[in-house]
């Protein structure tokens, strides 16, 4: 029998109370890649780039300012938007007594947190994990393995907070399709405007707070991490916990802020079959616009949605920042983190996307 399964790990919840969630996610002292050295290495084909992390700024006093603004804007709808799935994860037979909710590190943590006591509070038996997901690499299977061994695999699903291009839905589809542990690939999240997820509250692609920022929102947790140097056969994926900026960490704060937050009336925009559907015609639009016209041959170099172009902004070297709006105030936070790195944003027609960035081809590298 693996390791894994013969033996329960130490339980790891990251900065989380152990109770909202165990992350199934292996700490390990990993070193820092500078971000351009290792923009260098993924494109030069040298390294994945589930192989590296760069480092993570504290975010600057002007971008803390634009999250509390964006939790202040958005944290009601979010909290409704949450709601809204909880239900109709109750609604479904599958998990109607029974929910184990499947996070993919990291941005679907947070929002596993939030699920998982909303479905509590609706009297469901509610677990969370919260595991690894790599584009290219898939999910891992180590740490199914062990959720199948404590509750079988009848009443999971899997969480996310929002989908980009869909490029996590299709690794998830793939990497449950070679194994036979008997996982249905049914994703869920908060925000769809790729179209892609079984179940979403909205199609629109808005601000999650949460979205903004990295492991200080996270439990102090980093992007998930697949080396042979940190990962043996029985080992979950590793990840950095990131216990230098504990000080300002805010995840707990996260979870209560939205938790309290008041709620719209009625939640907007929501989710139906018709919905996902346009969006799935708008995100084909947008990625022929710059495949074709903007002649970007690796379609992994561009990364729509707010969230994404965040992060991309955050982790990536950027080439251009486009938004919809520039008024738009769920995009300044965008403008400012391109302005920083020295970036004019560019106004133009996005479909159902607000934001877009794309990743910089270095000089003398194929794509």
């Amino acid at each position: 029998m693996s390791t894994i399964l013969a033996e329960k790990p130490a339980l790891f919840s990251g900065s989380y109370d152990p109770s909202d969630v165990q992350i199934l996610l292996k700490p390990a002292a990993i070193q820092h890649v500078d971000v351009e050295e290792k923009e260098r290495l993924i494109q030069s084909g040298t390294r994945h780039y589930s192989e590296m992390l760069s480092p993570e700024k504290v975010p600057d006093e002007r971008y803390m300012t634009l999250y509390a603004d964006a939790l202040r804007r958005n944290g009601g709808s979010l909290r409704a938007h949450i709601e809204f799935l909880a239900r109709k994860i109750a609604a479904r037979p599958e998990t109607a007594k029974e929910c184990v909710v499947i996070s993919l590190a990291r941005a679907g943590t947070p929002i596993g947190v939030l699920l998982k006591r909303a479905l509590v509070r609706i009297g469901i038996d509610a677990h969370h994990y919260s595991i690894s997901i790599i584009r290219g690499r898939g999910i891992d299977l180590n740490a199914l393995r062990y959720i199948k061994a404590r509750h079988g695999t009848e009443t999971s699903i899997f969480l996310d907070g929002w989908t980009g291009k869909g490029a996590i839905k299709g690794e998830l589809e793939r990497s449950l399709a070679e194994e036979s542990l008997g996982f249905s690939p049914y994703l869920a999240v908060i925000a769809d405007p790729a179209g892609c997820a079984d179940l979403a509250a909205t199609t629109e692609d808005y601000v999650i707070p949460s979205g903004l920022l990295n492991g200080i929102v996270s439990g102090l947790i980093s992007r998930s991490v697949l080396t042979d140097d940190f990962v043996g056969p029985d080992d979950f994926h590793a990840c950095l916990f990131q216990e230098e900026h504990a000080p300002f960490d805010i995840s707990r704060d996260f979870i209560t802020a939205i938790e309290n937050a008041p709620m719209p009336k009625a939640i907007w925009n929501p989710w139906s079959l018709n919905e996902a559907k346009a969006a799935r015609d708008g995100r084909e639009a947008l990625l022929r616009k710059f495949t074709v016209e903007g002649e970007i041959s690796d379609v992994n170099r561009i990364k729509p949605g707010i969230a994404e172009a965040t992060r991309a902004i955050l982790r990536r070297v950027p080439d251009r920042v486009c938004v919809r709006d520039l008024n738009d105030p769920e995009v300044q936070h965008i403008r400012h983190l391109a302005e920083a790195v020295g970036l004019v944003v560019e106004e133009m027609d996005l479909k159902n996307y607000r934001a877009v960035t794309i990743i910089k081809r270095l000089q003398g590298e194929q794509e």
